[in-house]
C-alpha cells in the first residue's frame, strides 16, 4: 500500500526498484555518477516519500562509502542530521519552486566535480523535496561543466545499463517535441562535441536585446552554441528523471500526435538560470559580471520604470478541479479589476543581500586560476579560517524566509487598465503598474483586506510568500519614486504578480543578462506566459509580462538604490512556517469536495518542485 501511494506522489518521475534489497525509491541515475532522488523522509512523510533508512540501505549496498549527498532543502522546509549519512552531506539550500542565488550553481558544480574526480566509483546524490526541479537544476549545472557527457556504458551493472539505454530511446523527445531555446537553428555539433567551447577568444558578451521579446530560456542570445548544449543537458535529464509514457498514453486521442514528454526541469526561471550559467561557462556573460578585479567605474544601476501585464478575460469555468475552483473565485475579481475598480499589483523581491554577497565571495575565491568557471581552485576549501562546508551548517541563512520583498508596484493613475478590441469572446486587458507610495499601498491594502474589489482567498505560495502585511521601506524614500525603482542589475529579481490577494504567477531574472551595454534608451523585456512560473488559476489567462528598465547615471545611482528591510530576528521568524506547495494552497477550500484522490494528486503534481 505504501509503495502504491509513493508511486502516486512520484507522478511522472521515474522510480528505481532494487529487487535484491526489495526497495523501490523515487530515484534515478542521470549518469553513472549523478543520482537524483526525492527527500529521504521519516515518520508520516516517509509513508509517501523515500524512507530515509531505505535510501541509505540502497546507497551503501550499491556504492559502499563512495557516495556524497547534496541537500537543497532549507531547514525551515525539511532537515535531517548529516550524521545519518555518516557526515557525507553538503547543503546548499534555497526555497521550493524558486531559482537560487546564481552563485550557488558554480559552488555546487565545483564541489560535485571535486568529489567525482576522486574516483570513478564515486557518485553524487542530489535531492530536494520532490527530487525534480531544484535537484535537476543543480545536476544540469554540473553536467554543463563537463567537456563531454559520461557514457552510460561505463556502468558495471549490465542490467542497469540496458534498462537505462532502453529508457533513453523511449523517452528522448522527438525534434518536433523538443522545446527550442533559440530563435535560430541549433548548433548540432555542440551535442556531439565539447559541452563548452573553452577555446573561445571573443570577449564576454551580454544577451543581445535586438527585439522587444526576450525568451525566459534565452531566445535572444547571439550565440546558439551554449544554448544548444544546454538543451542537450536538459533533454538528458528529462529522459532519465521522467517516466517514459506507456504505450497507451503516448499519443493524444484528439490529434493522434505523440504527446510531449514532461520536462524534468520544468520551472521556467530555473531553466533561465541554467541559461545564464551556460553563458558564463562559455565566457559570454555580461561584461564585468562576477569580475575578479575591482571595476574601474562605479557599479552600474538600472531603474525599473513599469511592468505591463497583458491578460485575456476568463471565458468560463475550467474542467479540472484546480482551475474550476480558481475560475469561480477569480472571475468576479477579474471583472472588477478590468473596469478599474479592483487592484493588480506586483511585489519585487530578492535574496538577502549579505547572503548573496557571501556566496559571490566564495564563488570568486573557489574559481580556478585558469578562469574555468566549472572548476574549483586547489586549496580553496578554506578562506580566512572559515571552511566552505560550514557555510550552511548553523542554518543562519535558511532558518527564516530567504526571499525578501523590498518594493511594490500598483496600477498607474493614468492608463492603468487598457482594453483591447470589442470581441466579447476574446477580451484582452493590459494592466500597467508603477511604484507605489506608502499612502497608495495603505489604500490598496485596506481595500483588499476588507472585502473590497478584487479580494478573495489567497492562491499564492505560503513558501516565501509576499504578504500584504509585510513592512517595506517607505516608497517616498530614496530609490522609489514615480520615475521607477533603482536596482543593482547584477542581482536576481523576482516579480510576483497579484490580483487582490489572488496569486497570478511570478518570474525570476537577472537584468544585466538582458541589458545591452551603454544603452541610453529604455529596454523592454517581454516574458511570454511560458516564461512565467506557476501561471495557475486566473494566472493561466496571462498572455505576457513586459518589464521596462533603463540605465541610471552613476552620479545618482548610489544615492537611490533600494535596499530590503533588515532580516527578521523574532522568535516567530526564526521558527519559520512549514510551506504548502503551490496549487494545494490555491485549492485548500476545495480538497474536501474533491471527487477522488487522483484529482488532488494531479493538482499537487502541477506544483511539485
Amino acid at each position: 500500500m505504501s509503495d502504491f501511494i509513493r508511486r502516486i506522489v512520484s507522478g511522472n518521475k521515474a522510480r528505481f526498484k532494487d529487487e535484491t534489497l526489495d526497495v523501490e525509491l523515487d530515484l534515478a541515475y542521470i549518469t553513472d555518477q549523478v543520482i537524483v532522488m526525492g527527500y529521504p523522509a521519516t515518520g508520516l512523510e516517509g509513508f509517501y516519500r523515500n524512507r530515509r533508512e531505505d535510501a541509505k540501505k540502497f546507497l551503501e549496498h550499491r556504492h559502499g562509502k563512495n557516495y556524497w549527498v547534496f541537500n537543497f532543502c532549507p531547514i525551515r522546509e525539511n532537515s535531517y542530521p548529516a550524521s545519518f549519512f555518516d557526515g557525507r552531506v553538503s547543503r546548499y539550500p534555497f526555497p521550493d519552486h524558486h531559482a537560487p542565488p546564481l552563485a550557488i550553481l558554480p559552488l555546487v558544480a565545483r564541489e560535485i566535480r571535486v568529489w567525482l574526480e576522486g574516483s570513478k566509483d564515486r557518485v553524487a546524490v542530489l535531492h530536494c523535496k520532490a527530487g525534480k526541479g531544484r535537484s535537476g537544476t543543480m545536476a544540469c549545472a554540473y553536467l554543463l561543466t563537463q567537456v563531454s557527457l559520461p557514457s552510460n556504458e561505463a556502468s558495471n551493472d549490465k542490467k542497469l545499463v540496458e534498462e537505462r539505454a532502453e529508457e533513453l530511446m523511449d523517452a528522448m523527445p522527438s525534434d518536433e517535441d523538443t522545446v527550442a531555446l533559440t530563435d535560430g537553428p541549433a548548433d548540432e555539433s555542440a551535442v556531439e562535441g565539447p559541452i563548452v567551447d573553452r577555446k573561445a577568444t571573443s570577449s564576454p558578451r551580454p544577451v543581445s536585446v535586438s527585439s522587444t521579446t526576450v525568451s525566459g530560456s534565452g531566445s535572444s542570445t547571439p550565440s546558439s552554441k551554449p544554448t544548444a548544449t544546454l538543451q542537450h543537458v536538459l533533454d538528458l535529464h528529462t529522459s532519465k528523471r521522467m517516466k517514459p509514457p506507456s504505450p497507451s498514453s503516448k499519443y493524444d486521442n484528439d490529434t493522434e500526435k505523440p504527446k510531449k514528454v514532461k520536462q524534468g526541469v520544468s520551472i521556467p526561471s530555473q531553466r533561465r538560470w541554467l541559461y545564464y550559467w551556460s553563458l558564463l561557462l562559455a565566457h559570454e556573460g555580461p561584461p564585468g559580471f562576477w569580475s575578479l578585479s575591482p571595476p574601474a567605474q562605479p557599479k552600474p544601476r538600472i531603474r525599473l520604470k513599469e511592468v505591463k501585464i497583458r491578460m485575456r478575460e476568463p471565458t468560463g469555468v475550467k474542467a479540472s478541479l484546480l482551475k474550476a475552483v480558481n475560475a469561480v473565485i477569480d472571475r468576479n475579481a477579474f471583472a472588477k479589476t478590468a473596469t478599474g475598480e479592483g487592484q493588480v499589483w506586483v511585489s519585487l523581491a530578492r535574496y538577502d543581500d549579505e547572503f548573496v554577497e557571501t556566496l559571490e565571495m566564495w564563488e570568486r575565491w573557489t574559481r580556478d586560476e585558469s578562469g574555468d568557471m566549472g572548476k574549483r581552485r586547489r586549496g580553496a576549501e578554506e578562506m580566512e579560517g572559515k571552511e566552505l562546508s560550514e557555510l550552511f551548517r548553523d542554518g543562519r541563512w535558511d532558518r527564516t524566509k530567504m526571499v525578501r520583498s523590498f518594493a511594490r508596484l500598483g496600477l498607474a493613475k493614468s492608463g492603468g487598465v487598457q482594453k483591447e478590441g470589442d470581441d466579447k469572446e476574446d477580451k484582452k486587458y493590459t494592466y500597467t503598474v508603477r511604484p507605489l507610495s506608502s499612502e497608495s499601498w495603505r489604500h490598496i491594502k485596506d481595500e483588499i483586506e476588507h472585502g473590497g474589489p478584487a479580494s478573495g482567498p489567497s492562491s499564492g505560495l505560503k513558501s516565501e510568500a509576499t504578504s500584504i502585511h509585510e513592512s517595506l521601506p517607505a516608497a517616498e524614500g530614496p530609490g522609489i519614486s514615480d520615475l521607477g525603482v533603482v536596482l543593482d542589475p547584477h542581482r536576481e529579481l523576482r516579480l510576483k504578480l497579484y490580483m487582490g490577494q489572488i496569486f497570478l504567477g511570478w518570474l525570476w531574472f537577472i537584468p544585466q543578462f538582458h541589458m545591452p551595454p551603454d544603452s541610453t534608451e529604455p529596454v523592454h523585456l517581454t516574458f511570454e506566459k511560458k516564461d512565467i512560473d506557476f501561471p495557475l488559476g486566473i494566472g493561466s489567462n496571462i498572455i505576457n509580462v513586459e518589464v521596462v528598465m533603463e540605465q541610471v547615471p552613476s552620479a545618482q545611482a548610489a544615492k537611490e538604490e533600494v535596499q530590503p528591510p533588515p532580516r527578521a530576528t523574532t522568535v516567530e521568524a526564526e521558527e519559520g512556517v512549514k510551506s504548502e506547495p503551490v496549487g494545494l494552497a490555491a485549492t485548500v477550500q476545495a480538497v474536501a469536495a474533491a471527487p477522488n484522490l487522483g484529482s488532488i494528486v494531479e493538482a499537487k503534481q502541477a506544483a511539485e518542485d
